[in-house]
């Protein structure tokens, strides 16, 4: 039986809705609307952050300000977007507080989120699905939509360069671009090697790229979030999202119990524990002899759900040293009707940012 859901997609960039009139055209050469696409992007000049190859061998620069470069660059870029009317609606005017108990839950009021368009389905039931190039995807992102490539520097260093040729030689570029229906400040996606057109599946290489975006940012607000396929990812084109919170995340607030690994695992130095005393049942994973460690650990979870179709959502935390890792049933449950019609009326989607505790309600009589 073909599982599916009726859900308003999440519009994440400005040429989402104009996906449709060129799905499954050839590239060009040159299409003229300057796009992460074959057609425009190898011959385009971009910004270009390059990371530090070990993030734990400390700058050559003593200053600690230059810790939080990453992180007041991106917000720098993010609000030249702002102030360039890219956005949707204004995510900074959102009513936001934090509910009274134990673990603090969050909850904004984002009533520019509530789209008035008709449903599309979505299917839930297979967590890989082959990518397709006839939906949209973010080769159609527009240029001015991208704050910056991403890539492995390669030394003890980062930096920065305002201009930089887009080399596809070797790979396919890493970007950083904007999320047009931002759910927080700073709200963006990274893109990995965005020119081979992945479908949404999380492998070493891609999650160790996340990690490393997290230990640039260097600050505990930042953090980044992943949704499989069937745990209300809406787009099939390998992404995380990412955005800047000045509270804790409930989830890292709460309890958790250590769990005791086969030797060879535990040859990493990671750390698993299982949350406690949350509404949902969650992994947590912390420490590792290394970013890559810890990105190995991880990510062989995350391939060991994919492969046995399990939807689940990841959230990288404390500057990419802990890791929550969310198996996923909602989106299951309300296609089989075993969810109740109060809780669809809210039209809350429990993916990566729910489930940690931020509550994005789009009513305000549900805010209130």
């Amino acid at each position: 039986m073909k599982l599916t859901i009726k859900r308003v997609p999440t519009v994440v960039s400005n040429y989402q809705e104009d996906a449709a009139a060129t799905a499954g055209e050839r590239p060009r050469a040159g299409c003229g609307r300057d796009c992460l696409g074959d057609c425009c992007l190898p011959d385009s000049k971009l910004p270009l952050y390059a990371f530090k190859a070990s993030p734990k061998k400390p700058s050559s620069q003593e200053d600690a300000s230059n810790d939080e470069f990453f992180v007041n660059l991106l917000l720098g870029l993010w609000e030249d977007r702002m102030a360039r009317g890219l956005f949707r609606y204004d995510v900074t005017a959102c009513e936001t507080k934090v509910i009274p108990g134990n673990l603090g839950f969050v909850a904004q009021l984002n009533e520019g989120r509530h789209l008035k368009k008709r449903p599309t389905e979505f299917r839930v039931d297979r967590v890989l699905q082959p990518f397709d190039a006839a939906k949209f995807n973010f080769t159609k992102v527009g240029q001015e939509e991208v704050l910056f490539q991403f890539e492995n520097g390669g030394g003890d260093d980062s930096f920065f360069v305002e201009s930089s040729p887009i080399s596809v030689a070797d790979r396919a570029p890493n970007v950083v671009a904007i999320n047009v229906s931002p759910i927080e400040y700073g709200h963006v996606l990274l893109i990995p090697r965005v020119l081979d057109r992945l479908p949404q599946r999380i492998d070493q290489e891609s999650f160790l790229l996340a990690l490393h975006m997290a230990a640039e940012a260097a600050s505990p607000y930042f953090r980044l979030g992943y949704n499989s396929l069937g745990a209300f990812a809406t787009i099939n084109h390998l992404h995380f999202q990412a955005y800047y919170l000045t509270v804790p995340f409930p989830v890292e607030k709460a309890a958790t119990k250590r769990i005791f690994l086969a030797e060879g695992t535990m040859n990493s130095g990671v750390k698993v524990s299982k949350l406690m005393n949350y509404p949902v049942r969650g992994l947590v994973f912390e420490g590792g002899n290394s970013l890559s460690d810890l990105a190995n650990v991880v990510s062989s979870a995350c391939i060991w759900l994919q492969d046995n179709n399990v939807p689940y959502n990841v959230l990288i935390s404390d500057c990419g040293k802990k890791i929550f890792l969310f198996p996923q049933c909602y989106a299951e449950k309300q296609a089989l009707g075993e969810v109740s019609q109060e809780l669809l009326d809210t039209q809350v989607n429990p993916a990566v940012w729910e489930i940690s505790g931020h509550i994005v309600l789009k009513r305000r009589s549900d805010y209130e």
